[in-house]
């Protein structure tokens, strides 16, 4: 979620297994007739320079003639891409209009879920859907369920999805912004502020921190840090050992690395890469969404695009895609970086690839 759009929350979300309303869709075309903007078939290159390389590094992971491809637009402010191997599509959220939308070549744009999020008819502000997503080992979709301000499980047969955590020590989370999950099952995730109207200062906020954490499969929610002022994006490099989370404050733009122990627990915490530097008028964004590639690199949405990062801190370049970009997930066959900018997704084809292809 970028720093920028904020948000509302939302009040009482179910607290255990719920049944989706009846208008719930699952991979239902849209009728593009009420949405003309949004493309389900026809792409456009981006113009102009489109990398900004700064270390030989960068050779091997994109192409010399390397393009942005548009795939979507017309969009609100699209977030959590997620490729799903077994079905050979994208999944993204677009957080105010409360959907999860199913994109795949060839076949272009549907509705995958709607509402994803936020179902009652008194929301308190416009960021009513899902943000992060991921697929854990049974294929099963887990949502950073931005709206009802939890962490939850869809399941696509009985149309019912399952808060996993709502709730850290009685008190009701801010708005689950990004997820990780790992191999032995731990779902880490961020809890900014962004889906409350007036973030901090919402009287709806219960926690006076903005967390990240660890949930584990007997449900058992532990807090790694308190000390971040806005968390955001999170990842885990190729090994597990170490967990990446993005900073998305603009006085301390920051991606930070904390250790990862065999059994899942977490400590430490370091500055990775600072991006101060780069926050300039004319590159728009701050520390948000990122993935990891199977070489350790990050491809880090940030200030101008998608920073690419390598293991040791070294900022190696830019894809500029010249707007607001939230968040960066690998697909295909591993080497296509599929982006949600903004109003847009953009796909670009690399020369690496991303974890667990």
């Amino acid at each position: 979620m970028h720093p920028v759009r904020h948000g509302a929350g939302s009040p009482n979300p179910p607290s255990d297994s719920t049944a989706m309303p009846s208008f719930a869709n699952f991979a239902r075309p849209l009728v593009l007739a009420a949405l003309p903007t949004l493309l389900a078939g026809n792409t456009s290159m981006l113009s102009g320079q489109v990398v900004e390389r700064l270390d030989p590094a960068i050779e091997e992971l994109l192409p010399a003639d390397v393009q942005l491809e548009r795939i979507v637009d017309g969009l609100d402010w699209s977030e959590g891409p997620v490729w799903r191997k077994s079905g050979g599509y994208l999944l993204f959220s677009d957080i105010p209009r409360n959907t999860i939308y199913r994109w795949k070549e060839g076949e272009g744009l549907s509705v995958f879920l709607r509402p994803a999020g936020y179902i009652r008819d008194d929301p308190a502000g416009h960021e009513l859907g899902t943000n992060g997503l991921a697929f854990d080992a049974q294929d099963r979709l887990v949502m950073a369920d931005h709206g009802n301000r939890q962490i939850a499980r869809l399941d696509e047969t009985t149309f019912t999805r399952t808060t996993l955590a709502d709730r850290y020590q009685g008190k009701r989370l801010n708005s689950p912004n990004d997820l990780v999950i790992h191999s032995n099952g731990d779902i880490y995730f961020t809890d900014p502020p962004y889906g409350l109207r007036d973030l901090n200062r919402n009287p709806a906020k219960e926690l006076d921190f903005n967390g990240v954490y660890r949930l584990r499969p007997n449900g058992e929610l532990t807090l790694i840090t308190r000390e971040l002022t806005f968390p955001n994006g999170i990842a885990l490099s190729p090994d597990e050992r170490t967990l990446y989370v993005a900073v998305s404050d603009p006085q301390n733009p920051v991606w930070m690395a904390y250790d990862v122990a065999p059994d899942g627990s977490v400590s430490g915490g370091r500055v990775f890469f600072d991006a101060s530097p780069l926050m300039r008028e004319d590159r728009r964004g701050a520390p948000d969404g990122l993935t990891v590639d199977v070489h350790g690199n990050l491809w880090a949405t940030g200030p101008g695009g998608v920073l690419i990062i390598s293991p040791e801190g070294k900022h190696l370049g830019t894809i500029l895609t010249g707007q607001a970009t939230s968040n960066a997930a690998f697909g295909d066959d591993g080497s296509t970086l599929y982006l949600t900018a903004d109003m847009n997704i953009i796909r670009v084809r690399t020369t690496t690839r991303g974890v667990g292809f």
